[in-house]
């Protein structure tokens, strides 16, 4: 038996998880905070993507990222201040290097199908009108331009780990699909899949590679 928030193991017969606390009956979706925004994402349809593609539950194997010469020097880093996207948690913000440095963490390159390019690092959300939940932290928020609406406003989130970078779908309305060599995986909301470079992240009728 195991926790389905964090995936720690758990004693038969236990009600509360004794790493993260969450009750054994919780998944992600149940702990999802809703989105005090109106939703007004449009929703292609159960005719969208019929590629025969099935959610699995497993993240893809990642390969090495050239961390270093993914990011040229004349694209922008457009990190976001701590204060502006979180609520402040009880007691202080934190102590100086209490979080990695840009500087020292590892940068990818996002390059979006409408032609713009974001160099990230850290950790961030991705959609139309990206908005973190209460007593969350990100690095970036990165707008997609998207006037069909096909992308919800908080669509995916990203971080790193291993030196590669990780994207998780936000529960969206229309799923996110990755797609890399001859695999294509439709991602399951909640779950993190590693997605090395030359990988291609699909968010409804948007996208973007990865380098």
């Amino acid at each position: 038996m195991r926790c389905r928030i964090c995936g720690a193991a758990l004693p038969d017969g236990a009600m509360f998880c004794g790493h993260c606390g969450s009750s054994t009956s919780a998944t992600p979706e149940s702990r999802r905070r809703p989105d005090p925004r109106p939703g007004d994402t449009t929703s292609l349809g159960p005719g969208f993507r019929r590629s025969g593609v099935v959610s699995v539950p497993v993240g893809l194997q990642a390969e090495g990222v050239d961390a270093a010469a993914a990011a040229p020097a004349t694209v922008g880093v457009e990190p976001l201040e701590v204060a502006s996207v979180a609520v402040a948690s009880s007691g202080s913000a934190g102590s100086a290097g209490s979080a990695p440095s840009p500087e020292t963490t590892p940068r990818f390159v996002l390059r979006f199908g409408t032609g713009e390019v974001r160099v990230v690092f850290g950790t961030g959300l991705i959609g139309r009108r990206p908005l973190p939940q209460p007593g969350e932290r990100f690095d970036h928020l990165v707008h997609v331009d998207d006037p069909s609406r096909s992308v919800s406003k908080t669509h995916l989130e990203f971080g790193t780990h291993d030196g590669t970078l990780w994207i998780a779908d936000r529960f969206s309305a229309n799923g996110t699909i990755v797609r890399r060599s001859d695999d294509v995986i439709r991602c399951e909301p909640g779950r993190r899949y590693l997605v090395a470079s030359g990988t291609v992240v699909e968010l409804a009728d948007q996208s973007f590679t990865v380098s």
